[in-house]
Parts: structure tokens; C-alpha cells; sequence
């Protein structure tokens, strides 16, 4: 019996897709962020407050990626930021080729940041390379401090940890300290933000280092 092993075919012809379109964005001075997180997490809240906050600044674009539904874009829309949303067909994650045809229908050669907020999935998203210059995860306070021991690869592959629904602490049993012991276990070099996006706090310290890889990039 012969056993051949797909997914590392697949995975491997999407890292080299990935790696050239990563080539063409770095030339275009265009920083594409790949933002994954469960569902529920807060990852449209925490873009909607960062796109009001640095929309003066910079030009911004989203890819909502989702099973179905527009939702996630109309609200985007409204704040003045352009945004497309793509429809996975049931898959639990983007891959560089469903990106570059995302990114094509944008327009993107003008933006100086794109986000992509990835299906809601803590497993399958980061399997797959997008293509994106940086890794972006957001962690509720809701959700618990043991998802490092539970998703390791997610806190791995990222470069930013973005802990959320901070002002909802006081309710829940969340080890702030244990939870960024495990993801630097796994990641010496992640950066970690605490945020709430309801009241504000934490975003100019995630914002700073988000403005400061647009110009890094840039340049």
C-alpha cells in the first residue's frame, strides 16, 4: 500500500506561493498583517478602533475572510476603510492563493497596510502561510490563560499576541502572567499587548509597534 502524504505537498507549494507574494507586497511598501483568533475573540472590534485611530495617518484596507456572511466588512465600510470580503467555501483558513485573489480584487497596491482577519480558528490558520509579513493573534480573557498548552503552533508562528477584553478581568480566572510565561515558552520573541477595546487601554502601546512595522516596512 502506497501512503502519500498531502498535506506536506500542499503546505509546501503554499509556503514558496506565499514567499513570492510576500516579495511583491514588501515591494509595493505594502505591509499585510495576517490577524487570527477564535471566534468571538474581538478581532473586528480591536480593527474598528485601530482604523479609527490611524486611518489619518495611513492608508488601510481589510480582507474579512469568513464561511459566509458579509457582516464583518459592512462594519469595516462604515468607518471609511475599504474592505472585501471573501468567502472561504467552508475552509477554516486562508492560504496564500485564496489571499492573492483577495488582495487582487482589492486594489491593493496603494495601501500602506492590509489586514487580514483570518477565519475564526485557532488551529487551521496558523498551518497555513498567507503570505503576510507579520502574525498577528488576539487571546480573550474570556477564552483562559491555558491556550498556549492547548494551540502551541498558533502562539508559535506569531509575532504579536494581542491579549483582549481586558476590562472584563475582574470576572473571570485569567492568569495574565501565567498565560504570557507559556506563550514565551513556546516563543521567546512574541511581543504581548493587553488591550481593551471597549475603554481604549492598551491600544497606543499596540499601535505604536503596528505604525512602527508600516514604516519599517516602507522603508
Amino acid at each position: 500500500m502506497r501512503i502519500i502524504e498531502l498535506k506536506e505537498t500542499v503546505t509546501a507549494s503554499n509556503d514558496r506561493d506565499a514567499e513570492v507574494l510576500r516579495g511583491e507586497l514588501k515591494a509595493k511598501g505594502t505591509l499585510l498583517v495576517n490577524l487570527m483568533a477564535s471566534p468571538g475573540a474581538g478581532k473586528t472590534t480591536l480593527l474598528e478602533r485601530t482604523i479609527r485611530d490611524m486611518k489619518d495617518r495611513f492608508e488601510i484596507a481589510v480582507m474579512e475572510a469568513d464561511v459566509d456572511s458579509d457582516v464583518d466588512a459592512v462594519r469595516i465600510e462604515k468607518l471609511g476603510a475599504k474592505a472585501v470580503q471573501a468567502h472561504t467555501g467552508g475552509m477554516c483558513h486562508m492560504d496564500a492563493g485564496m489571499t492573492r485573489r483577495a488582495l487582487d480584487e482589492l486594489g491593493a497596491d496603494h495601501f500602506d497596510l492590509v489586514v487580514l482577519e483570518n477565519v475564526g480558528n485557532l488551529i487551521c490558520p496558523a498551518e497555513f502561510d498567507t503570505g503576510a509579513q507579520k502574525r498577528v493573534m488576539l487571546l480573550s480573557v474570556p477564552e483562559g490563560d491555558d491556550k498556549p498548552l492547548k494551540y502551541p503552533l498558533m502562539f508559535s508562528v506569531s509575532d504579536v499576541l494581542i491579549l483582549t477584553k481586558t476590562d472584563v478581568a475582574p470576572y473571570f480566572d485569567f492568569d495574565f502572567e501565567a498565560c504570557k510565561r507559556r506563550a514565551r515558552q513556546l516563543n521567546p520573541n512574541i511581543e504581548i499587548f493587553e488591550v481593551s477595546a471597549k475603554t481604549g487601554d492598551g491600544f497606543e502601546a499596540w499601535e505604536n509597534w503596528l505604525a512602527k512595522a508600516i514604516e519599517d516596512n516602507r522603508a
